[in-house]
């Protein structure tokens, strides 16, 4: 397969040249412009200025672009997809970047995200949606949207995402692409932001390869001392992957929304699959109240915003206005703002008691299979808010804080049925992994979900490689009929 492994091995034997592969790229991004993927002219002379930094790494200086949102490199926009930082320019590159350089990847591109990464669709103000390469008509997912289109148009094998809340399983499920959100503390964080939601947002990538996503998690794994939060070390210490697993899975959405039957189909297919290979499946209810676990989590967004534009009105010197962001964003703003501190504190210690319930359940199960999401990709045009609720969005500031918590959660509710999976593994601080199991009947990707204890990517590598290996991944065309 023409995998980031093929390409960083064809560039270190000197099948093509660094020069070659940058303008191959430029070419394929070209020829895929309606995607909307990018944000920002490639730059060739400083990839190959900083490919004589990276050429030495385990990816042998592979070009790989960055997501606008959290992933600075020193010089480039950092935007944030926001107007109100259109203009602004990262003064160093973060640490996640810099590992990234280490284990050998170029940065060259930057990919489109929604503004501030709060959306699971790609379609901010200032640069417009993405779409997605199975069908243009939908997208791509979100937040990691942009970068989901360039991986599935073939245009990058590898491409940095991040995931606060599903942005990068979700663009994986809607795209066809494997999407690991690691455990909390594994990848570098800081200098410019160390918490990061708390700790439920975190980088990493969008692949087609398993052995693509254990090389980049290998390769890029580790923290810096000051880091508050730390990963779990049990995998570190390598321990014999059973030749068994035990499963847990249920279709059942953890805020009560309807699944679709495609959605229930993917698991069962994988439940079936599984078991003809011996493993134990076992179906259980749902572990924790979700609904109660989103409001927490909107709890933390509005906070977390707050906090982030407070920080804002430092630099620029004035209060934000509503002008200045996108209306949901506003919203989010003024129920942060209304928040108080003992509500902020109990939002998190609830997050804690989910760890201890899922860690809980790990000490029975080696996995807990879901739906990654419970629909397939939405259309480009599809209204996922109302007229009605940007009218509410308009007058935030005049309601009272349990009416603007109960307006976040209807701005969000139709989203939210879209993809109610993958917020508990940002809650619990456990690695999670989308792998791309099925097409629907209108020929659109879907995939299904698998979450570990804290510290065990490795069973999710284990499982990945099963299906893999026994051809189970619906891949995009560009990457099918080909081998390892």
């Amino acid at each position: 397969m023409r995998d980031a492994t093929y390409y960083a091995t064809a560039l270190k034997n000197g099948v093509f040249s660094i020069d070659e592969l940058l303008e191959m790229i430029v070419k394929k991004a070209q020829l895929h412009q309606d995607l909307n993927a990018f944000i920002y002219d490639f730059d060739i002379h400083g990839a190959k200025s900083d490919y004589e930094k990276t050429k030495n790494g385990i990816f042998g200086g592979l070009p790989i672009p960055l997501k606008i949102l959290g992933q600075n490199k020193a010089g480039w926009p950092a935007t944030s997809a926001s107007r109100i930082f259109a203009d602004t320019k990262a003064r160093k590159s973060n640490n996640y970047v810099k590992a990234l350089m280490k284990s050998g990847l170029t940065p060259f591109g930057q990919t489109n995200a929604p503004e501030f990464g709060f959306k699971n669709i790609t379609d901010p103000t200032l640069y417009g949606p993405s779409r997605n390469p199975w069908n243009l008509a939908y997208s791509p997912g979100g937040s990691s949207g942009g970068a989901a289109a360039a991986v599935a148009a073939g245009i990058f094998p590898l491409a940095g995402a991040s995931d606060g809340g599903g942005s990068i399983r979700i663009p994986a499920s809607f795209s066809g692409l494997i999407g690991l959100k690691p455990t909390r503390g594994a990848i570098p964080t800081g200098p410019d932001s160390w918490r990061d939601w708390q700790g439920a947002a975190i980088n990493f990538a969008l692949t087609v390869s398993i052995r693509d996503t254990e090389k980049l998690f290998y390769g890029i794994r580790g923290q810096h001392p000051a880091a508050p939060y730390q990963a779990p070390q049990r995998e570190w210490e390598r321990k014999p992957l059973k030749n068994k697993l035990k499963i847990a899975y249920t279709t059942t959405s953890p805020v009560g929304s309807m699944v679709s039957a495609e959605a229930e189909k993917a698991v069962v297919d994988a439940v079936v699959f599984l078991q003809s290979l011996g493993h134990e499946v076992v179906e259980i209810k749902y572990p924790l109240d979700g609904r109660q676990l989103i409001c927490d989590y909107y709890k933390m967004n509005g906070a977390e915003t707050a906090a982030m534009f407070a920080e804002i009105e430092q630099g620029i010197g004035r209060a934000v206005t509503k002008e200045d962001m996108e209306l949901m964003t506003w919203g989010i703003y003024q129920a942060g703002l209304k928040t108080p501190a003992a509500k902020y504190v109990a939002t998190l210690q609830n997050w804690d008691h989910a760890a201890f319930v899922m860690e809980e359940l790990f000490t029975d199960y080696d996995l807990f299979l879901t739906p990654t999401t419970a629909y397939s990709a939405p259309k480009i045009d599809e209204n996922l808010q109302s007229e009605k609720i940007f009218a509410q969005l308009a007058q935030v500031e005049t309601l009272n804080e349990t009416q603007a918590d109960e307006l976040v959660y209807e701005m969000f509710e139709k989203s939210l049925a879209l993809s109610p999976f993958t917020q508990l593994a940002n809650l619990t601080g456990e690695p999670a992994i989308s792998l791309p199991t099925f097409i629907t009947q209108a020929g659109m990707p879907l995939g299904i979900q698998f979450m570990a204890a804290k510290g065990r990517e490795d069973l999710l590598f284990q499982i990945g490689k099963i299906f893999e290996l026994e051809g189970k991944f619906r891949l995009p065309k560009t990457y099918q009929h080909e081998t390892f």
